[in-house]
């Protein structure tokens, strides 16, 4: 039977999308997973992909055109199947529940006779291009609570960031398949909704034995071990319980209380923000200590007293391991590090460049008002400049064609506290050093606090990082792919130097490129650096 699909809601602010190009034509097959179209949002434009198979029959919308959210986009069925009907609005009730067709952070996994009528079935999102699972960080409903179109029920950790996934479907939340801190595949059951005291049990069963809908049998194969290991699942999530320092319980959610043991805090002193007065992960996460009375020092003429700290050492040679769960985030960072150092052969140039100059330009553009730049603002500036006299450096390798990219957006690396994310700067070369500054704390600001967008990860053509902050003189970093080079940034170093023949006092900085050598020869690298180290040591030359 014919499936209408629906201008999806790709976005949490999105009213309406415009069709930028698609992807198939009226009569093309179409597969699951399938890229129907590119959408443009408020925010960006992104791939819409098919969540059916089939023939795609009709095109309701356009390239070019706009049109608001849950508007008839496109109709998928059988070849040749006669769909006049949903066009004139007299659908049948199985093709209405079609029309509530699933947008691309939430959908309702095929109709069969094991799903009530009036129950959704909501699949764990794809929230970001690379996905392939996800982890439930925190849910902000629990079972039997109302839900209403557009509130968030959870937040899942992804393996670029922690996002807010918000329900585009309202009524009862029956039933969680997910529990906090368990990973599961894209597409496995994360929840249920429907009608209060609707019986569920047979669909969470159907599900187990991978009979529900039209998901294979492979796939059911590929759901959480977690969720299939839970013999005695409860219909409410669980809530950990600690005690407080007057022996009264505790509600925290478990990973909170995960969070506040890696972090050493005492439960007992968090305030919940949660219902009831829970303790959830954002509580833990935004704690602040109050000042501690100081340590009584023991007496020495007491021989008794000893520092209660000293009960806490482990005894000598006793060894202990501790397991800790990779993160999302870190298999990702895994994954792509692996891949590209194994696959792309680096090889490392360094450079040392004189900031004096540097230094008393930072002084004086600072002096303006409303401007505090950085020095990694300027390398990031010199950077864009040299890449544009460079093009060689801002390519990408594939096996039969070397990319030029023609756009210079420029990924800048930022430590956070599960591993390292990349947040880009696009179009940089038309960025004066100020823009750069403002942009650069922008993102790292929505990095350490997990709100960037994937769209605000994408797209890089050359990478810095730098951890001269840190007091590191110089270093070598792996390639961010799809680029093919990254530069690493040391601290600015004191030190003797030899100028116009006199050994005088000079501040310096380090630099280190490494380069794919696919794409990148090593005299290229090396033009490439005495280019961004002309800029850096005349600072007056990216002032435009």
């Amino acid at each position: 039977m014919a499936t209408i699909i629906n201008m999806p809601r790709l976005s949490d602010t999105m009213e309406e999308g415009v069709v930028a190009s698609w992807l198939k034509k009226v009569g093309d097959k179409v597969e699951e997973g399938d890229i129907l179209a590119e959408i443009e949002t408020d925010k960006a434009t992104m791939e819409f992909e098919s969540f059916h198979e089939g023939t795609l029959l009709h095109i309701g919308v356009q390239e070019g055109q706009t049109a608001p959210v849950d508007s008839l986009l496109a109709i998928i069925g059988e070849e040749g199947e006669d769909f006049s009907a949903l066009l004139n609005g007299n659908s049948t009730p199985e093709a209405k529940v079609k029309e509530e067709a699933p947008k691309t952070e939430e959908k309702n996994i095929a109709t069969n006779s094991t799903i009530p009528d009036g129950v959704k079935v909501v699949t764990m999102p794809r929230l970001s291009d690379t996905m392939t699972e996800g982890t439930v960080a925190s849910w902000l409903k629990k079972v039997g609570d109302n839900v209403e179109e557009g509130d968030i029920l959870a937040e899942i950790e992804t393996d670029k960031a922690t996002m807010e996934f918000e329900s585009f479907n309202e009524g009862t939340l029956l039933h969680i398949g997910v529990q906090e801190g368990e990973s599961a595949p894209v597409d496995s059951l994360l929840a249920i909704i429907g009608e209060a005291g609707t019986d569920v049990s047979s669909l969470v069963e159907a599900h187990k034995a991978g009979t529900l809908g039209n998901d294979s049998s492979e796939k059911q194969e590929e759901a959480p071990k977690a969720v299939e290991e839970n013999k005695t699942e409860t219909v409410a999530a669980p809530v950990e319980t600690v005690s407080n320092n007057k022996g009264g319980r505790i509600f925290a959610s478990p990973l909170a209380k995960k969070i506040a043991k890696d972090k050493g805090i005492n439960l007992a002193d968090v305030k919940g923000s949660g219902e009831n007065g829970r303790i959830i992960k954002k509580d833990v996460e935004n704690y602040t200590p109050a000042t501690q009375a100081a340590a009584v020092t023991p007496s020495t003429n007491d021989s008794t007293s000893t520092p209660s700290t000293v009960t806490n050492f482990a005894i000598a040679g006793e060894e202990a391991v501790e397991e800790v769960k990779n993160s999302q985030m870190r298999k990702a960072i895994a994954k792509a590090l692996s891949n590209s150092k194994f696959s792309a052969p680096h090889f490392y140039l360094n450079i040392e460049v004189d900031m004096d100059s540097a230094i008393d330009s930072r002084k004086i553009i600072n002096q303006m008002p409303d401007t505090k730049v950085s020095f990694n603002d300027m390398v990031v500036k010199a950077c864009a400049m040299a890449l544009r006299r460079h093009p060689q450096v801002n390519t990408t390798w594939n096996d039969n064609v070397t990319l030029y990219n023609k756009n210079i957006n420029i990924g800048v690396a930022v430590a956070v506290p599960d591993g390292l994310v990349v947040p880009v700067l696009p179009y940089a070369d038309h960025m004066n050093i100020n823009e750069i500054d403002i942009k650069v704390r922008d993102l790292a600001s929505k990095a350490r606090n997990k709100k960037l967008t994937p769209d605000e990860m994408q797209g890089s053509t050359f990478t810095v990082s730098n951890l001269g902050m840190f007091g590191i003189e110089s270093f070598t970093s792996i390639i961010n792919q799809p680029n093919s080079a990254i530069l690493s940034v040391g601290t600015i170093v004191q030190k003797p130097v030899v100028k116009n023949g006199e050994i005088v006092i000079g501040n310096t900085m380090k630099l280190t490129l490494a380069c794919d050598h696919r794409t990148v020869d090593g005299a290229v690298g090396a033009q490439f650096l005495q280019t961004l180290k002309t800029y850096l040591e005349n600072p007056v030359t990216m002032l435009a």
